[in-house]
C-alpha cells in the first residue's frame, strides 16, 4: 500500500473567506461544504479542510506548494496584486523579496490567520 497525505484541517476566524483566500492566490477553486469543513482541493487530490476556531486561538501552522516556473509567475503576480507583504524566508526577516533556494524560486506570506504559506519551484535539497 502507497502512504498519501489526503487532507489536514486548517483552523480559521472565517472559514468560508480563509478558504476563498487560498484559493484566489493559488488559482484554485473552493469546494463545496462538507460537515463543518470548507475544502480547497489541490491538484495532487489533497486537501486543505478550513474549520472555524470558535473563537479559540489559532496556532500559526506552514503550508508549502511545490509549484512550477510558470505558476510560479502566475502566483506571485496575485501575491503582488494583492498588496500582500511577502518574505524570501520563514522567519520573516526578508522583507519583499523572494529566494533561490536549491535554484529555484521560492516566497512565503500569510494568510488572515497568521498561517504561514509558501510557494517553492524546487524541492528543499534538491540541489541546483
Amino acid at each position: 500500500m502507497s502512504i498519501e497525505l489526503n487532507h489536514t484541517i486548517v483552523t480559521a476566524k472565517d472559514k468560508k473567506a480563509s478558504a476563498q483566500f487560498l484559493a484566489d492566490i493559488l488559482g484554485l477553486e473552493v469546494g463545496p461544504q462538507y460537515g463543518p469543513f470548507i475544502p480547497v482541493e489541490i491538484p495532487n487530490g489533497v486537501t486543505l479542510d478550513y474549520l472555524e476556531s470558535g473563537g479559540g486561538p489559532i496556532t500559526p501552522q506552514h503550508y508549502a506548494f511545490l509549484v512550477s516556473d510558470d505558476e510560479f509567475d502566475t502566483i506571485f503576480g496575485r501575491i503582488k496584486d494583492a498588496r500582500l507583504t511577502y518574505w524570501a524566508d520563514p522567519y520573516h526577516t526578508v522583507v519583499n523579496e523572494i529566494n533561490t533556494n536549491d535554484g529555484g524560486r521560492g516566497v512565503y506570506w500569510d494568510d488572515p490567520n497568521g498561517h504561514s504559506l509558501e510557494i517553492l519551484t524546487k524541492p528543499y535539497g534538491s540541489g541546483s
